[in-house]
């Protein structure tokens, strides 16, 4: 049996649930909100089917499922008989805070029916006690906002998949053919001498060793990579913790072909090195070598 994770997130309603369910489907997981109780084992099953590419499940539990929640309890010891290990996350707010955001959004309590939303928040903390006591990790989102949550989450669950909860792409462009739109962090490295301007470079490319040898043996080079480096190292963290899951870096040369790609290969080496997952893309390489 191929290994499978799978994350019950659950809670009282308004507490944060629809955050968290995001979280784990930014960094990976295949996530479904208010499936039906009944389904949680169907769902483990086929997961579990040879050719499947998923092994990593987020399921979102509440009371608008209408069924009992002792129905679930069963599913749960059934998942334990068959090997499935899960974890359960349970969220949780204080009654005012609960009340605050129910009438800020102006949504009914599912539990509310036609009387006062308190009365929907404490029959829902009854209904749920039993698996509040369940839970692996309860968080109470009362005083905290969405990005410390989705923090809370990363550092607590994934542990290791933490660095893997953003995607970093590294492209090289030439400022002669414009910025990439979708750039974060754009570097220009056009203070770095040019190969355009030595003969027996020009018709060559930065992932070349014969340009690398040039780019990277110069003083100014190794102290600007230094530098660069020593910043996204800085940069990085913050970014995931803030719940950033994309971030693009760009480095631009004059025609997108020498400096430019030479330093994003050598930045996606430098990533990799620190455990992020990278994708490096060279726009414009090669689009003009006689013109740079």
């Amino acid at each position: 049996m191929k290994d499978l994770e799978l994350i019950i997130i659950t809670g009282l309603s308004g507490a944060g649930k629809s955050e968290a369910i995001k979280c784990f489907e930014d960094i990976g997981y295949f996530c479904i909100d208010n499936l039906p109780q009944s389904l949680i084992m169907k769902m483990a099953e086929l997961c579990l089917l040879p050719g499947s590419r998923i092994n990593k499940v987020a399921l979102g539990i509440d009371v608008r499922g209408r069924e009992s929640f002792d129905t679930l309890f069963g599913v749960l010891k059934e998942l334990r008989a068959e090997g499935v290990d899960y974890q359960i996350l349970f969220l949780e707010a204080s009654d005012e805070e609960l009340i605050k955001r129910f009438k800020e959004t102006r949504r009914r309590h599912p539990l509310s029916l036609g009387g006062q939303i308190i009365d929907g928040i404490q029959k829902e903390r009854a209904t749920l006690e039993g698996l509040r006591g369940q839970a692996d990790m309860v968080i109470d989102t009362t005083n905290i906002e969405a990005y410390e949550l989705r923090d809370k989450i990363r550092s607590s669950f994934l542990g290791k998949e933490k660095k893997k909860s953003i995607l970093i792409t590294v492209i090289s462009f030439g400022y002669k053919y414009g910025i990439p739109l979708d750039t974060d962090l754009v570097f220009d490295v056009r203070f770095l001498p040019n190969p355009h301007y030595i003969d027996e470079l020009r018709s060559h490319t930065g992932k070349e060793k014969v340009v690398k040898d040039f780019i990277l043996k110069r003083k100014e080079t190794k102290v600007f990579m230094k530098k660069f480096f020593s910043l996204l190292a800085f940069l990085i963290p913050h970014y995931v913790t803030e719940g950033k899951t994309h971030l693009v870096i760009a480095l631009g040369c004059t025609g997108g072909t020498h400096r430019s790609v030479t330093l994003t290969e050598e930045t996606k080496k430098f990533l990799e090195e620190k455990d992020f997952s990278v994708t490096l893309k060279h726009r414009d390489i090669g689009r003009d070598l006689g013109s740079e």
